[in-house]
């Protein structure tokens, strides 16, 4: 996942916490709608708490939760009650309805349901701390200077400066006085009447001028509905006669629509942000895999991604925020405390991986029918990202790609296993640097492929023998050194003595999916992945739980991950093994079910027989990009649905449980603006919507590099 550094999740916002979403603004309240600064709770703009206390009292009393909910990714509304010492029931009952826009606006309303008239004092008591969201996820928080509150015509002015940054925001509440540090309205409200009034919030950022406005980081709701409204019109639409599963898909498209932001300069190009509320920012790997991982849904949010991370693409080597020619970036920050990003820039680049996986989305995305102007805009970054795993990457001119930080604040692990102990032995002792990661190695075979596949496609067979060649050697070279054959299965990393790091971990069903595995190794593999070491009922472990290192509760060694899942079903049917691929798949979406539709970013790996509701892992990420786009792999990787548009081909060959099956997936995104239909009932397969001129093979695709003769697996 994307990583910090010095930690990696924040403490419990709290049972029932709820997070709303708009851009890279996010707000983080208890259930009951109140944020208190001593939790990750906050109102949170370019990556500042902008709000960090929002108390309502209603009569003197706190509010007791009892409803929250979001209708939309930007908007909650909360129901609740003054909260009485002795608990007996009282005859006022709170709305708070909750937008999160350009800046945060609150109706209240307030419901008397007595008899007669009721003397009501509503009481809002907010507070502004301006830390960055680094400093709120981890619990600490640098001094301010010259911190003040003071009421104005506009509202009430809270303000601080940092590092000559001035950080303001003004709260309005019509009808109110301020009382010490509170905003106090006092009014009747009739027997059986209602009392409602309105609350904002508007930052003034950075670069403003001193002007609240649209530069707060979002965008009026009124456009943020119209985003979601057609976000929901574009997706698919499952009748599967199995609501559980309906549920997740729906799930998983809500998420994935909420987790877009988009580019004030380019306001129809939508990126993946890794997950809310910390990782509401652009991340290379993650938001590559995600969009990968979501191609039957929107192929434009591949292409999005694609052409962001392009124009972000490394130029100049500088070991602070260890940018290089051609590397693609592990996470871009905004706003006036970008420093306190990781490599202290709004940009770091510190990511061993993403830079293959952009050529490897860029060649899937060809794959599904990207036009030619963004092909003609992408093929050099595809170019200069190959460059930099051979310039760059391999550090030593061994043939691998290897990571070793080179500032302090940046990264000790650069994988998708980020935290600082996610690489260890089988014994538990760590791993130390540079590194050469099994999947990494296997990201980038398949760059090769990919490019190889691009080149044959324009006609450049000079390009295309070249990647085939480079792939050819990289994969003989890491079946020969990261082989454990006494073991059966590859080891994790090469260490920096090129000593094979032997722990049994799920990295190596990443490759499984990329193909770098020979076949002659591929089954030991595979039953490794979905032994009792591994497989817990749920899912993969990270880590087998016969390794020194292996913790259930813990991030990366040991828990279950569903985008790793997702991906090692991938592995699995892409070397034949159905029935392992199914089981991986069946039991994701069963534990999607028990998470109410929403797999999480991970959870612990405590086998099933034992536990038998998967376990949560605390301040798990949610909604996680790519556990929101898992669900979505799964069902592809089921259907064995593989789009060939440049050879003008498609692969089908479900794998659906032969009775009883009943499949309809209807306005599936195909080809730019075309749209089809995928019925599946009991052994009958029907595709509408396919273009005359395109192929439909009911069978499984062929691996790429032997569909095309490039040789290799």
């Amino acid at each position: 996942m994307a990583g910090w550094g010095v930690g990696n999740s924040a403490g419990s916002a709290g049972p029932g916490a709820l997070t709303l979403v708009q851009g890279t603004s996010f707000c983080i309240s208890a259930p009951n709608g109140d944020m208190a600064a001593c939790l990750p709770h906050g109102l949170f703009f370019q990556d500042t708490r902008f709000i960090s206390e929002w108390m309502l009292k209603v009569q003197g009393l706190p509010l007791e939760s009892l409803s929250a909910t979001t209708p939309e990714p930007f908007h909650g509304v909360f129901v609740g009650r003054p909260r009485r010492d002795d608990h007996a029931d009282t005859s006022l009952l709170i709305d708070r309805e909750r937008k999160l826009g350009e800046g945060l606006l609150e109706t209240v309303t307030v419901h008397n349901y007595s008899q007669g008239p009721m003397q009501c004092r509503v009481e809002l008591f907010p507070d502004a701390d301006f830390a960055s969201l680094f400093e709120v996820k981890e619990g600490r928080q640098a001094p301010r200077e010259h911190c003040s509150r003071r009421l104005t015509p506009e509202g009430l002015e809270l303000e601080s400066e940092r590092d000559g940054h001035t950080e303001r925001i003004t709260v309005a509440f019509a009808g109110s006085r301020l009382e010490g540090d509170s905003l106090v309205l006092e009014t009747t409200i009739a027997a059986h009447g209602q009392w409602s009034g309105t609350i904002s919030a508007k930052p003034v950022l950075a670069g403003t001028g001193g002007h609240a406005s649209a530069a707060a980081g979002g965008v009026p709701v009124a456009d943020a509905l119209r985003r979601v409204m057609e976000w929901r019109a574009s997706m698919p639409t499952a009748n599967l006669r199995d609501e559980a599963v309906e549920r997740v898909i729906r799930r998983s498209q809500e998420d994935l629509g909420s987790l877009r932001i988009f580019n004030p300069d380019q306001p129809d190009r939508a990126v993946v942000a890794a997950g809310a509320p910390w990782f509401m920012a652009l991340f290379g790997r993650d938001s590559l895999l995600t969009s990968f991982m979501s191609l039957l849904l929107d192929p434009s949010l591949a292409k999005g991604t694609l052409l962001t991370l392009a124009e972000h693409q490394g130029t100049k080597v500088d070991a602070a925020s260890e940018e290089e020619p051609g590397r693609i970036l592990h996470e871009v920050r905004l706003g006036a405390t970008a420093g306190l990003a990781l490599g202290g820039s709004g940009v770091y680049y510190g990511t061993i991986d993403a830079t293959p996986l952009f050529v490897i989305v860029l060649a899937e995305l060809a794959r599904w029918g990207l036009d030619d102007a963004a092909m003609r805009q992408l093929l050099p970054a595809a170019d200069r990202a190959i460059r930099w795993m051979e310039d760059y990457g391999d550090r030593d001119g061994d043939g691998f790609i290897e990571y070793q930080r080179k500032t302090e604040r940046g990264l000790r692990n650069q994988g998708w296993k980020d935290s600082g102990d996610g690489i260890n032995f089988a014994d538990g002792t760590l791993a130390e640097p540079p590194i050469a990661l099994c999947e990494v190695q296997g990201y980038a075979y398949a760059a090769y492929i990919g490019r190889a596949l691009l080149a044959t496609a324009a006609g450049d067979a000079r390009t295309a023998e070249s990647c085939v060649a480079k792939a050819t050697s990289l994969k003989q070279a890491f079946n020969e050194q990261f082989w454990l054959s006494d073991r059966g299965y590859f080891a994790i990393a090469l260490d920096k003595d090129k000593k094979p790091v032997d722990a049994l971990a799920s990295n190596m069903a990443h490759c499984l999916w990329t193909g770098i595995v020979d076949n002659d190794k591929a089954a030991q593999v595979a039953g490794h992945l979905v032994s009792p070491e591994m497989f817990t009922g749920w899912g993969i472990r990270t880590l087998a739980s016969t390794m020194g290192a292996y913790n259930p509760a813990s991030y990366h060694n040991g828990s279950v991950w569903p985008h790793d899942n997702a991906i090692a079903a991938a592995g699995l049917m892409r070397h034949g093994f159905v029935d392992e691929a199914r089981k991986v798949a069946y039991a994701l979406l069963e534990a999607a079910d028990r998470f109410n539709g929403r797999l999480p970013e991970l959870f612990c790996g405590l086998d099933r027989a034992r536990y038998p509701e998967p376990v949560p892992y605390p301040a798990s990420c949610s909604p996680q990009a790519w556990a929101s786009a898992a669900p979505v792999q799964l069902i592809r990787t089921l259907l064995r649905f593989d789009p060939g548009l440049p050879w003008d081909e498609v692969w089908l060959a479900p794998t659906l449980p032969p009775r009883n099956t009943h499949f309809h997936f209807d306005n599936v995104p195909f080809s730019g603006d075309g749209r089809l239909s995928i019925h599946i009932d009991d052994e009958s397969v029907d595709v509408s919507g396919l273009p005359q001129s395109i192929k439909l093979r009911r069978e499984p695709r062929p691996p790429l590099s032997e569909l095309f003769n490039l040789g290799g697996h």
